[in-house]
């Protein structure tokens, strides 16, 4: 009853719940064990000079479950105590002996035995050193008469009591269970906080990282909660947010401890605190790649608040916010790798192209004015278009237009060697910009023109329903299998990023991106756009 207090007790339940024990928390074991041993034996009961009792209870039970010292100290500290009361007695030294030897049997069965089947190797033992008790008191009682006297009055209650070594294994293994019911509860605490903290690690800003504070300190419970970097703490929320709102630098010890060091600093009772108000802390480092590129920091204003399932909890959680910033920052680099090759696409207006369109106009000013009144609107309009998009989606008639601008510069300059055929239904959905002239483009340059004779590039554009396909084919050389292949491999040379650079983009937004195919003659490149649900 005592013991079934005890693992009620949250400072002794983490204890018994835990695997692996601390020296001190193996003394403090020891010594919970070693009362309940002389408790055994005072509250026995005389029978012809010996006594009934459950030490051996106390020592078999104390063994198996936290291991082999803590059964032989026991053994030891409570087998010399029933000497030392009873120097003499016709039982002193049987018992001395058995329960030195229980509690280097109990360390045997805890070694070597699965927990699953302690608890039957405990009633085993039990019974078995009774039984040698029993044995040594018909040797060494004198007379003799004496020792099976008190052997047949005491040996049936003794042996079978011990039954309840195996019921407190059980007891204490009960807890064990709930600490992976604990663990259960608190992984399944940290995956919900991580669900609610995922849309604001898109995109890590001090406001994002406050509220990622502020869900992480109401879930758990914390009085205060910060995350740091290794220079300065980026937001912290609850007791003592006024003063960190002025001063953000990194200032205590035991933040920059667990930096250095990499490890868990946890205080449970702080009087010292640099905040008087805080009592109770855990700081837990953020890692990525190894590195610590962070802190956790979790307070409390009460102490003794750091228990055995928070900490669990909070080195998950650290885990899943290390995880995240570590994506959301390769999602950063990623993002602007796209921006810088975005804007490659836009600044790289081909010097030739312009020198060829601005010769084209000069021919077309002598011949025909109108025309070149018409190509100079062209190229101001394509130019424009370049020079003011963003990374932002548009409206598919604009990107359609900034085609058509570049179509007509390229068939003045090739007359009828180039016709462009064009199949548009209405149809309203916004696209990522810098698409479909590309493809235009490279139908053109890398199709019709390296092709022999006259060409002809179709751009079609069709309603499908929940979808629009964007279509461009021509007559032109051909694209080669090699080509096709690195496009998909995402292996395109860097001197080649365009027909790379819309499928990749393609592929992320709409999860697929072009479909590639060679002609008999020509090319064929097609890519669908999924309609916004309304």
């Amino acid at each position: 009853m005592c013991l079934f207090v005890l693992s009620r007790v949250p400072r002794f339940k983490e204890i018994f719940a835990k695997g692996v024990h601390a020296p001190q928390e193996l003394a403090i074991v020891t010594v919970i064990f070693s009362l309940f041993a002389i408790f055994g034996t005072y509250s026995g009961i005389n029978v012809e000079g010996s006594l009934v009792n459950v030490r051996i209870i106390a020592i078999i039970a104390g063994g198996i479950l936290f291991g082999p010292w803590v059964g032989l100290i026991t053994g030891i500290i409570s087998g010399v105590h029933r000497f030392l009361i009873d120097i003499g007695g016709v039982t002193s030294l049987p018992c001395l002996i058995t329960s030195i030897t229980a509690g280097v049997v109990s360390g045997i069965i805890y070694r070597r035995t699965s927990p699953e089947r302690r608890w039957i190797a405990a009633i085993a033992a039990g019974m078995a050193c009774e039984a040698l008790t029993m044995a040594l008191i018909l040797v060494m009682a004198d007379p003799h008469s004496l020792g099976v006297d008190i052997v047949s009055k005491i040996a049936f209650p003794m042996i079978m009591g011990q039954i309840c070594a195996g019921l407190i294994v059980t007891l204490v293994q009960s807890v064990e269970g709930e600490k992976e019911r604990i663990a259960a509860k608190q992984s399944k605490l940290a995956l919900d906080i991580a669900n609610k903290t995922l849309p604001y690690f898109r995109s890590i800003n001090p406001e994002s990282l406050r509220t990622i504070c502020g869900i992480i300190q109401e879930d758990i419970g914390a009085d205060a909660v910060a995350i740091t970097d290794t220079r300065v703490i980026l937001a912290y929320v609850g007791v003592g947010e006024e003063y960190y709102a002025e001063a953000n630098e990194i200032i205590s010890e035991e933040t920059k401890q667990t930096l250095s060091s990499g490890e868990i600093t946890i205080r449970d009772d702080d009087t010292e605190y640099m905040n008087r108000d805080i009592r109770s802390l855990i700081i837990i480092p953020l890692k990525e790649k190894g590195e610590v590129t962070g802190s956790l920091k979790i307070y409390y204003t009460h102490a003794h608040k750091i228990t055995y399932s928070l900490q669990a909890m909070a080195v998950g959680l650290s885990q899943i916010i290390s995880t995240l910033m570590e994506v959301s920052r390769v999602e950063g680099i990623k993002e602007m790798a796209n921006k810088a090759e975005l804007k490659a696409l836009q600044t790289s207006i081909n010097p030739h192209f312009l020198f060829n369109a601005l010769n084209a106009i000069i021919s077309s000013i002598r011949i025909d004015p109108d025309k070149a009144r018409e190509l100079i609107v062209n190229l101001s309009g394509y130019m424009r278009y370049n020079l003011e998009l963003t990374d932002e989606s548009i409206d598919i008639r604009r990107e359609l237009q900034q085609v058509q601008h570049y179509v007509e510069i390229e068939k003045a300059r090739f007359g009828s060697r180039l016709s462009v055929l064009y199949d548009i239904d209405e149809v309203a959905v916004r696209i990522p910009s810098l698409v479909i002239q590309p493809l235009v483009e490279n139908a053109i340059i890398h199709g019709i023109l390296k092709g022999k004779g006259n060409g002809t590039v179709d751009i079609s554009v069709k309603d499908h329903g929940d979808s629009v396909r964007v279509r461009i084919a021509d007559t032109g050389a051909g694209i080669s299998e090699e080509t096709i292949a690195k496009v998909y491999s995402g292996s395109m040379e860097g001197n080649k990023i365009g027909l790379n650079n819309v499928h990749q983009r393609i592929k992320l937004i709409y999860g697929t991106g072009l479909i590639i195919r060679r002609l008999a003659k020509g090319t064929e490149i097609y890519f669908d756009v999924i309609k916004e649900q309304r």
